[in-house]
């Protein structure tokens, strides 16, 4: 298992450590869809959320689960990407990158979490 959080890290080396994790614990990931998530994720509870984030990552042979916590009780709301303006992409990229993302909420903040199953891996 693989656990980063704020006061330790920034998003970047926390990006660099989630392809180390899996390049070593879960090749059969398609590295570059996790790292866009994780990507994601992270950036949307820095530019969302006042206080700081924690970073979780476990694989098995069923499954990858990457979950990320931060302070803010607002769930991600899905808009339309708007390419003039920028934003507005990440929640359907997460969607659509993932077996499945459900938010969860806690006494403070909430989780997003986003799994993958090796048998429901994307057709290249």
């Amino acid at each position: 298992m693989l656990v980063l959080d704020s006061s330790r890290t920034d998003t970047a080396r926390a990006r660099r450590a989630a392809v180390r994790f899996l390049r070593a614990r879960c090749p059969w990931a398609d590295a570059n869809d996790v790292l866009l998530v994780v990507s994601e994720l992270l950036g949307n509870a820095v530019r969302h959320t006042e206080g700081g984030w924690l970073l979780r990552m476990a694989c098995r042979q069923e499954s990858l689960v990457v979950e990320v916590y931060d302070s803010s009780s607002s769930r991600p709301v899905p808009r339309s990407g708007d390419p003039e303006n920028g934003g507005g992409f990440g929640w359907g990229i997460v969607e659509g990158l993932t077996s499945s993302v459900t938010v969860r909420s806690h006494t403070v903040g909430k989780s997003v979490r986003a799994v993958w199953h090796p048998t429901q891996l994307r057709a290249a």
